[in-house]
């Protein structure tokens, strides 16, 4: 079932994610309001939050697939019906703003979901390996692996350390920030973090870095997965590889940048709140599946 828990989503494009997922062999349903449109948000909290919960409870939905991400989902996240998801556990797909759920649902239900592209597809952003690995994340029981690519803007950032495993937790850095203060945060000790962004300048992005410091919330974690930041720059000489390689490299623990998840061309699908491991010296972050 497609749900619309942030922003609004342009229908030719939710058809063309749904050609997609129709090609697998799925059968596709549209959430009640899922294509509504108020400003910034598809429709009002209520029925945003009211298709969201329908996908959760409905028996017949085995995967709950995001249109896109925007703003939104901070503001009906505390509706979420976490009686249905326990009762009922299936995979949540989406990103950006849907970091905000994957959190939400991690930490009150223990549930495993997957940082991927969304249905309202853009195929000048997400081609063919997008979609094979979407299909991959939510059809099969097999390992998920990013490798580095020098390719990717942050690349360079490296930390080199013994190979790390622990449960991969986060996505994008700007909604992990927001979760601070809130009951959602989880604690990170002996986790990796998976971080990306878009449209954030590098001394906001040192910012957010710095209040997740100043806050606890690093201490104890196991390695930092750094995905895609995508349009982080500004007029000024310091670039988003130094924020990150700078704010990153004192912590202690092994750090990957390079790997193809975020807003960025291509992007890759990874499970979340699952066990990974990480490795620098190979240059690989292996996740286990989200879906048995």
């Amino acid at each position: 079932m497609l749900v619309s828990p942030s922003g609004p989503a342009p229908r030719e494009r939710v058809d063309a994610g749904i050609a997609y997922l129709e090609s697998w062999g799925l059968k596709v349903e549209i959430a009640p309001g899922a294509l509504d449109r108020s400003g910034y948000l598809a429709g009002a909290d209520e029925t945003r939050l009211t298709g969201l919960n329908t996908a959760f409870r409905d028996p017949n939905v085995r995967a709950v697939v995001c249109t896109r991400g925007g703003y939104g989902a901070q503001r009906i996240v505390d509706g979420i019906d976490i009686d249905a998801v326990r009762a009922d556990p299936k995979v949540l797909a989406g990103f950006s703003d849907i970091t905000a759920l994957h959190i939400a649902l991690y930490q009150r239900a223990g549930l495993a979901g997957v940082q991927s592209p969304m249905l309202a597809w853009n195929p000048d952003r997400t081609g063919t390996e997008s979609a094979d690995s979407l299909r991959n994340a939510l059809m099969s029981t097999a390992q998920v692996v990013l490798t580095t690519r020098s390719t990717e803007e942050t690349s360079p950032v490296r930390v080199p350390g013994p190979t790390t495993h622990g449960t991969l937790l986060g996505g994008n850095l700007s909604l992990i920030v927001s979760t601070i203060g809130t009951p959602d945060m989880p604690d990170l000790t002996g986790a990796i973090l998976l971080i990306e962004d878009v449209n954030e300048a590098p001394y906001k992005i040192d910012r957010m870095l710095t209040h997740l410091r100043r806050a606890g919330a690093l201490d104890g974690i196991a390695a930092v997965a750094v995905g895609q930041f995508t349009d982080c720059a500004d007029g000024w000489t310091t670039t988003i590889v130094d924020v990150l390689q700078e704010r990153l490299g004192d912590l202690g623990v092994p750090v990957l940048g390079g790997l193809p998840t975020g807003h960025g061309q291509e992007q890759l699908s990874v499970p979340v709140g699952v066990p990974a491991t990480l490795n620098t010296t190979a240059g690989t972050l292996t996740v286990e599946a989200a879906v048995a």
